[in-house]
């Protein structure tokens, strides 16, 4: 009899918890879409087994609310979370890279001339010569060459960060646009091989810095569809995926959630606090080191990565996370 009554005491507060629930997203969809955009359900598993369900503002979160919010999340990384756009009707946007007769070349001087001791003329030096292909959206694409082959200069090249001394002839295009139709950076992230930071800073702060510069980009106006489609259809968003999206779209904050997502899918929340240091003094290992430079990238969330060989030790994991 005792276990039968156990049995029924626990029924009856996972179903209280149920009703709980229930009525705080009752109230949350009575708001105006802005309104609602910024106001979540934050589910807290309590030392004693109950679930406690707490109404959150995402413009007064806190540290500890942060990382409840991933936590509860990553629990989930196996699932295909784009699900929740599709049954609304959302596609994500994908990106197709296309480049025909692409040529770069550049002036090459002799030794002599460049210390002033001789007028020999320049030499023209071709890197690239009518290079053709298409980089899939949603694929991972492995560039092979030998030294000194043009990769670098290529990788620059299709994502807008080639030198100006260069000369480039030929054709690319980012589903059909040309770079002087839209601003290739935002869009797409070379990653280069050399990582320059100010060695006083720390893993977060640079990581901070890095994503206020471009602000939360699409993420807002995508939400703010997404909720209203899912009104329409009476469609009831998962807790947890729902806070973490809202979390993320929030503008202004000085230490954003995006923050922590990302140090903690990179394995960078052991060294957060850590200085990044230089040569002479350092301070975080040299995997970390990339692993933060990739991380300056990934919290203005881009759609596209040019990575260079030292960066592809991350695990794939965290390209999947990520994306």
């Amino acid at each position: 009899m005792e276990l039968s009554a156990g049995v029924f005491n626990k029924s009856s507060r996972r179903g209280k918890d149920d009703e709980d629930e229930e009525l705080k997203w009752v109230a949350i969809e009575r708001l105006p879409t802005y309104d609602r955009m910024r106001i979540g359900v934050l589910k807290q598993v309590l030392d004693n087994g109950n679930v406690w369900h707490t109404e959150i503002d995402f413009t007064k979160l806190k540290s500890q609310d942060n990382m409840k919010i991933i936590e509860n999340a990553l629990k989930f990384v196996e699932e295909d979370n784009e699900w929740f756009l599709l049954q609304v009707g959302i596609e994500t946007p994908k990106i197709e890279v296309r480049f025909e007769n692409l040529s770069i070349e550049g002036d090459a001087y002799a030794l002599f001339r460049i210390l002033r001791l001789s007028p020999s003329k320049k030499r023209i030096n071709t890197i690239l010569q009518d290079v053709n292909g298409i980089v899939k959206p949603s694929r991972m694409t492995l560039f092979l060459g030998p030294p000194n082959s043009g990769k670098t200069s290529f990788l620059q090249a299709l994502s807008g960060k080639l030198d100006n001394k260069l000369r480039v002839t030929g054709k690319i295009t980012y589903c059909g646009h040309n770079f002087s139709e839209f601003v290739p950076q935002r869009t797409c992230a070379y990653i280069s091989q050399h990582d320059l930071y100010h060695c006083e800073m720390i893993v977060r702060e640079i990581l901070d810095f890095s994503r206020r510069g471009l602000g939360v980009g699409t993420r807002f106006d995508m939400l703010a569809e997404l909720s209203r489609r899912e009104k329409e259809a009476g469609i009831k968003p998962d807790p947890e995926i729902d806070v973490l999206m809202k979390a993320t779209t929030m503008k202004g904050k000085k230490s954003s959630l995006v923050t922590d997502y990302v140090l903690k899918i990179l394995g960078l929340d052991i060294c957060a606090d850590i200085h990044v240091g230089d040569e002479m003094r350092r301070e975080i290992s040299d995997g970390q080191n990339k692993r933060v430079t990739t991380g300056t990238y990934l919290v203005k969330i881009a759609r596209e990565a040019k990575l260079h060989k030292e960066h592809l030790f991350i695990h794939t994991l965290h390209i999947n996370l990520c994306i």
